[in-house]
């Protein structure tokens, strides 16, 4: 094996190591249990947004320059560093950090220790997340080492026995549009926006491995992407098929977490319900303690060192800390209405970094972007309860929307119009 390959192999683990987020894991099986026989057809639209599109982040963000800023800088500054902070703040305390905590309870803590309170959980789990974060030690990455491989050998096992000798048959689910709830489904990953964070992780880590030319980053970061996108798409596909075949074994309203342990001691026993709680909690350990690292890394940096990097963490701990003991469900919940707004905007700023960031003016990003805005803000609104009758009314109409994506259309005649107004600037300024 030469060394390019070398490399890309390497930094593809990597990759997928970092997407391989613990609290992912809740999300296909979930999918597949309510989409039953047609859960094929919601892995399609899950794969879309929660492999997809973080595969394109990678590029894009890689093509663009490496940053959160990069890719939506051609937008403006401003909406590039509210974006960036918007993005920062779901991968860290508002969201991701949050489930970490709320998902080792469900999964590590409830199901072996069931006299332990959630409130006393997440304080153990915080007060070891804010040791490490403080100490930027590299215990927490070497455990990681040990650790990615162990839950992914447990996931193998599990899903290799699985379908080997299912749970069950496969029977209808109760999705009317599989396809669309597999894709918003897909989001709750968070993977998407997550991407445009790691791309500059992967372009940090390929010039240090002496690969200083862009085109050559942006080629190995791709192919680095594919391994990590071809491992999460075999585990997916395998947890959500799982999900499909135990339709008949639990109760309709199972909470996500819940109906994975369920599935690991339907599968494996008690065993295999320990196995996977053990490795799933230390896993949301180990991601917490970077996220709040990253979280405190940029504050840090964007404020020129005016909000110091402990305080952040603190505060950051302590919000999430609180925040977890809500739940998953409660979470996610909460969660729907902002990734319902952002994503549209992520996706929209990847696939046209992806056409060719150069060779598209500000105008159509900024006519595509606000496109999708006009409609996904009332979408969110919706999403938390506080629909405006009249316009969901409207926004029902548009070709797509009884799909679930009332924001495609327009989003792509924002970007017409901001190329129409290229040419006629095009043609005032041409000379007589």
């Amino acid at each position: 094996m030469n060394k390019k390959t070398s490399d890309v192999v390497l930094v593809g683990m990597a990759l997928f190591a970092m997407f391989f987020g613990a609290g992912n894991l809740i999300f296909p099986p979930y999918m597949g249990f309510q989409s039953g026989s047609l859960w094929s057809i919601s892995l399609l639209g899950f794969l879309i947004t929660g492999i997809g599109m973080p595969l394109m982040g990678i590029i894009a963000a890689a093509r663009a320059g490496g940053t959160i800023e990069h890719l939506a800088g051609r937008v403006g500054p401003r909406f590039a560093r509210v974006l960036s902070i918007v993005v920062i703040m779901a991968i860290g305390p508002l969201l991701a950090i949050p489930r970490t905590a709320a998902t080792t309870f469900e999964m590590g803590v409830r199901p072996n220790l069931p006299w332990v309170p959630p409130a006393v959980s997440s304080v153990v789990f915080f007060v070891i997340t804010l040791f490490f974060a403080l100490n930027q030690t590299t215990v927490v990455d070497k455990i990681g080492k040990f650790l990615t491989p162990f839950l992914l050998v447990t996931l193998v096992t599990i899903i290799v026995k699985g379908i080997v000798t299912p749970l069950g048959p496969l029977t209808p689910g109760v999705l009317d549009n599989p396809f669309s709830s597999g894709f918003r489904e897909g989001y709750q990953t968070m993977d998407a926006m997550a991407s445009i964070v790691f791309a500059e992780i992967i372009i940090v880590a390929l010039v240090y491995k002496g690969y200083r030319q862009v085109r050559d980053q942006v080629k190995l970061a791709s192919l680095a992407g594919v391994i990590a996108a071809t491992g999460l798409g075999l585990v997916y596909g395998g947890l959500m098929y799982l999900g499909a075949t135990s339709r008949g074994l639990f109760a309709a309203d199972i909470e996500r977490t819940a109906l994975l342990i369920g599935i690991a001691q339907g599968i494996l026993g008690s065993a295999g319900k320990v196995a996977l709680g053990l490795a799933v909690s230390l896993a949301c350990l180990t991601t917490s303690v970077g996220l709040t690292a990253t979280v405190g890394d940029y504050f840090n940096g964007i404020t020129k060192g005016k909000l110091k990097y402990k305080p952040i963490c603190i505060a950051t701990v302590v919000f999430s800390g609180v925040f977890s003991t809500v739940g998953v469900t409660k979470i996610v919940q909460v969660a729907v209405p902002l990734l319902v707004l952002v994503y549209p905007v992520a996706i929209i700023l990847i696939l046209l970094t992806m056409v060719g960031r150069k060779a598209i003016s500000r105008s159509i990003y900024t006519g595509a972007i606000s496109g999708a805005l006009a409609t996904s803000v009332f979408d969110a609104l919706t999403a938390a309860g506080l629909p405006i009758t009249a316009i969901n009314e409207l926004l029902a109409r548009i070709p797509l929307a009884d799909a679930g994506f009332p924001w495609i259309l327009p989003a792509l005649l924002g970007g017409i119009v901001g190329a129409f107004f290229i040419k006629r600037e095009e043609q005032q300024q041409a000379p007589e």
